[in-house]
């Protein structure tokens, strides 16, 4: 999918963030976030708060992947659970999103995000819900 038509999907809270879609395809997706000052805690590491929102959205992504131009699929998060298990302050991080399976109205979601160095410094899982007629691999007209 071209860079273009991923920007088109971010949400508004998203773009606010600053992530980015690196790629985007069934069952997977990548983004990036570039850490900036206001992003950290007290203690001066990334905060966890954004972390767990990385998670989110990059699972929600690894879920609804749609081919069909001019289609979307949309899903609203259920559960999400996430372990931090390592620190960061400055650099990009980057998500990794992988659909481990679902149905037709729900998804499941694994995601690890790693620092710039390429560690480990959170992972967590969600289950996710299609929104009403998002389900289909095909997904519905965009303005739906």
């Amino acid at each position: 999918m071209d860079g273009q038509m991923m920007d088109g999907q971010m949400g508004a809270f998203g773009r606010l963030l600053g992530f980015e879609i690196i790629e985007w395809r069934n069952d997977l997706a990548i983004l990036d976030l570039r850490i900036r000052p206001e992003m950290l805690n007290r203690s001066g590491i990334l905060h966890g708060g954004v972390l767990t929102t990385l998670i989110d959205t990059a699972g929600g992504y690894a879920g609804t992947f749609c081919a069909v131009e001019g289609h979307v699929r949309k899903a609203l998060t259920l559960s999400l659970t996430t372990q931090f298990t390592g620190q960061t302050r400055d650099g990009v991080i980057r998500a990794t999103a992988r659909r481990r399976g679902g149905g037709r109205n729900t998804f499941f979601v694994d995601v690890s995000v790693t620092s710039e160095a390429g560690n480990e410094i959170a992972y967590g899982s969600g289950v996710w819900r299609y929104r009403r007629g998002h389900g289909d691999p095909n997904g519905v007209p965009a303005g739906d």
